[in-house]
């Protein structure tokens, strides 16, 4: 008598689970998780298109003038009549820019509309943004204003956090670390109140990068 098809389908299953299942091969577990081999414009677009899902609002600059105009532009879009700016670097790029700022503490607690701080690194797998405390803008000008504006330039894109940590050791050593670094995954949001998403909770309600490209020029 004929194998039916269920007969035909049942050995197979039967001589399947007879046979030891292939094992895995063993992941090498030294190896860094994502390939360092992609280029500073490849770990630009990823950071880009990381920082952008997560919530953030990029702005990508080809020269300093194309950053005096976003940074304008972008000022007068939103109405921001008080931007504080506290490093030193910061506030004579922008004086060269002539683009009105905040230079001191006068009447931040009040008016802290937005701050435009420096970072120490960026991470194009999360699109997450380093900065710490031993910049001129210290703990709060990161934190406390509505809007927490950014220049970086490409230089700073890392491909994961284990590299933004080496790139600090790198720069402070690693017995001088800051005392304060922080880590900015999109803009400050909370659900915990009746699973409502809140933006501004504990931290500025928008995340704004304003990328500089600071490549050298391709010679011909």
């Amino acid at each position: 008598m004929a194998d039916t098809s269920r007969d035909i389908i049942l050995r197979r299953i039967r001589e399947s689970l007879q046979q030891s299942a292939p094992q895995p091969t063993r992941p090498d577990f030294t190896a860094p998780l994502h390939p360092r081999s992609a280029t500073a414009d490849d770990l630009a677009v990823a950071f880009a298109q990381s920082f952008v899902r997560v919530g953030g609002v990029f702005f990508y600059c080809d020269s300093v003038e194309h950053f005096y105009d976003q940074l304008f532009a972008y000022k007068k879009e939103k109405a921001l009549e008080h931007l504080y700016v506290w490093e030193p670097e910061l506030k004579k790029l922008l004086h060269e820019g002539e683009i009105v700022f905040q230079g001191d503490e006068t009447e931040f607690v009040a008016h802290a509309d937005a701050g435009l701080t420096t970072c120490e690194a960026l991470v194009a797998r999360t699109g997450s943004v380093l900065v710490s405390g031993a910049t001129g803008s210290g703990r709060r000008l990161s934190i406390y204003p509505d809007q927490h504006l950014i220049l970086a330039r490409t230089s700073q894109v890392v491909a994961d956090i284990g590299d933004a940590l080496q790139m600090m050791q790198q720069k402070y050593g690693a017995d001088r670390l800051p005392s304060m670094i922080s880590l900015t995954t999109g803009p400050s949001r909370t659900a915990d109140i009746e699973k409502t998403l809140v933006l501004g909770a504990h931290g500025p309600r928008s995340i704004v990068l304003f990328l500089l490209d600071d490549a050298p020029a391709a010679t011909t």
